[in-house]
């Protein structure tokens, strides 16, 4: 993290009036959340994540894809804030007119006190009837391996009796109209985007910075790596999120470090 483009997005954002904070499986990654392709692990290795991730798969073995999204809910649970989640929460008490939008479908966000982040690829915390779209509620019990596989059933709906399914954004779906259209209204009317831990690569949410760029905004990329976002970017702050945001907050606010404690740069989650 170089010290110059940190008091470079610092003043970027001292003197931004509408603020759009862009995050990806990067930040949530930080708190031991696996990324998609990443969760697959023990007795999931053996089947490909795509394969999980569809309406197909759903119809043809509703046990299988939602024993997995109820194990991915679990380990989400398990994991806590950490300090770049505290942080974007940060920016987001201290300019009123800002927006979090998310690609991720973890509930970190809202547990580090962002207020109604949109999730543009749904929410494990958000489950639904596959009908009817009824919203059901999120199973209280942990997930518990079985010994010959991780297959649940999956409740039914209280208004149609149909499945309920998992509340996110299947690969062959359209992103929720909503939170999108949100998304993009924030982008067109902001003077800072900030993207976080995303790639650039996963349209069309990897839209967003591209959005906020043509009309003007600026852009602030926060990755330890290189991404596609380079090109649009004024800033690129090379790090991991839940070292750079701290240290860009603590250069516009003075925010005593106290404010990231208790949610490091790894969650219980791992």
């Amino acid at each position: 993290m170089d010290e110059p483009d940190v008091r470079e997005a610092a003043a970027l954002l001292a003197h931004a009036r509408r603020v759009v904070v862009f995050t990806g499986a990067g930040i949530s990654a930080e708190s031991g959340v696996p990324t998609f392709r990443d969760a697959l692990t023990g007795l999931w290795r053996r089947f490909d994540a795509q394969a999980l991730a569809t309406p197909e798969a759903f119809r043809d073995d509703p046990a299988l894809v939602w024993g997995w999204y109820e194990w991915r809910r679990s380990r989400v649970r398990r994991a806590v804030p950490n300090a770049g989640h505290l942080a974007v929460a940060a920016i987001e008490a201290r300019v009123p007119d800002s927006v979090v939008v998310t690609q991720n479908v973890d509930d970190l966000h809202e547990r580090a006190g962002s207020v109604a982040p949109l999730h543009l690829h749904g929410s494990l915390f958000a489950p639904r009837c596959s009908v009817c779209a009824h919203p059901a509620p999120a199973p209280d019990d942990a997930v518990r391996e079985p010994g010959d596989g991780r297959r649940m059933s999956p409740p039914r709906c209280a208004r149609c009796r149909a499945l309920v399914r998992p509340g996110v954004v299947w690969f062959g779906e359209a992103l929720p109209a909503g939170a999108l259209e949100a998304a993009v209204e924030a982008a067109s009317g902001c003077d800072l985007l900030i993207t976080v831990g995303t790639s650039g690569l996963v349209y069309p949410a990897a839209e967003i910075p591209q959005v906020a760029a043509r009309l003007g905004a600026r852009v602030i990329q926060v990755n330890p790596e290189r991404t596609p976002l380079d090109a649009v970017a004024d800033v690129s702050l090379r790090g991991p999120a839940a070292q750079v945001l701290p240290a860009l907050v603590r250069a516009v606010w003075g925010a005593d470090d106290q404010a990231f404690r208790g949610a490091g740069p790894s969650g219980s989650g791992g």
